[in-house]
């Protein structure tokens, strides 16, 4: 069995001795690394039940955290998220640990393991139909959620995830600001329900694609709230994203990765039609997705195109624009914690 440091030089930024908690990417790091941990408390798991040594050690100790409580989805017993609990010791205290977390609830994303790996798939099918809220393993992490903000106060709780693991925080985020409680969070290439036109080299046909979208979803917007019923739910649909505009999570996503690359071009979208005078279309079209209008247009079973959950009003958008060698290294996880990374950061403030 390999030794814990072993462990940590593979799967953590072995480079941070001390964390200021003030720095971007020491904070991002972090986040990051602690979903890895909860991958390997699943792989423990797994491995364990075939008879194996265990195969995580708690490296997260380095970064004085310890986990108070995994998160375990009722279907398959698999851990999907874990509660870490951060414990610095007294000498270690500065002026950066007001800024620090005193816990985060971290998700990880779809685990390819012989156990875990039909129930993640069927959840990222949920995704794509945009039903992820009424699954069991959500209700499990929004009751963690609800239940230590309760005790501790929502200053204090980070929550972090990768892949499917962001979208479970990203929902979570958006329940608890309805709340009035905006969480601080780290996503990590929260899928984005659309074709990846991102990736769409020629900028002139992005452009013609988004403004086409964009004048399509007006269109069915404006002919659903023809009807009463429809526009009383529209009113509350757009009161809601407003709602959670508070709200700004910080999203880690790759330019060239096709699960979330299109949040880069749903931002710069949206603000370039605010810069021309068309906010009003700005803020009605973002609220929609293309992707489950058409289908449900096309008649496929259980599509709930009501708040989109891959959609939001703010963010804090950090993309890597470091060269992959393929699309796969460009949805991991362990990006996120390299030093040389060539990072484009902007923030978009819903108006």
């Amino acid at each position: 069995m390999a030794s814990g440091s072993e462990y940590f030089n593979r799967c953590g930024p072995k480079y941070l001795s001390n964390i200021d908690w003030n720095n971007a990417h020491h904070r991002r790091s972090v986040s990051a690394s602690l979903v890895e941990g909860v991958y390997m408390l699943e792989e423990d798991r797994q491995a364990r039940r075939g008879g194996s040594q265990c195969v995580a050690p708690p490296w997260w100790e380095f970064f004085n955290f310890k986990v108070v409580n995994a998160l375990v989805d009722d279907n398959d017993k698999s851990i999907f998220g874990a509660i870490f609990e951060y414990k610095p010791s007294a000498y270690s205290y500065h002026r950066s640990m007001d800024r620090s977390p005193r816990y985060v609830i971290a998700f990880r994303g779809t685990l390819i393991k012989l156990e875990s790996f039909a129930r993640d798939l069927k959840l990222d099918i949920d995704i794509i139909r945009n039903g992820l809220h009424h699954t069991g393993r959500f209700r499990t992490a929004i009751k963690a959620v609800l239940d230590l903000v309760s005790v501790v106060g929502s200053s204090k709780v980070w929550l972090t995830g990768h892949s499917l693991g962001a979208a479970m925080a990203m929902l979570a985020g958006k329940n608890m600001a309805k709340r009035g409680n905006f969480l601080e969070a780290f996503l990590f290439n929260p899928p984005y329900v659309s074709p990846p036109i991102e990736r769409i080299k020629n900028k002139k046909v992005r452009h013609g694609l988004r403004f086409a979208g964009t004048l399509i979803k007006a269109g069915i917007a404006f002919a659903a709230a023809a009807s009463d019923n429809h526009n009383n739910s529209n009113g509350i649909q757009d009161s809601s994203f407003a709602a959670i505009s508070g709200w700004i999570p910080c999203l880690f996503v790759n330019h060239l990765d096709p699960i979330c690359s299109e949040y880069i071009g749903y931002f710069k979208h949206k603000k370039k039609l605010e810069d021309i005078g068309a906010g009003g279309l700005a803020r009605l079209t973002s609220q929609h997705s293309l992707g489950n209008m058409a289908m449900s247009a096309v008649g496929i079973k259980g599509i709930d195109t009501s708040e989109p959950l891959h959609l939001l009003p703010s963010a804090n958008l950090t993309v890597n624009l470091y060269p992959c060698q393929d699309m796969i290294s460009a949805h991991e996880l362990h990006q996120w914690w390299r030093p040389d990374l060539n990072l484009s950061c902007s923030v978009y403030k819903y108006k």
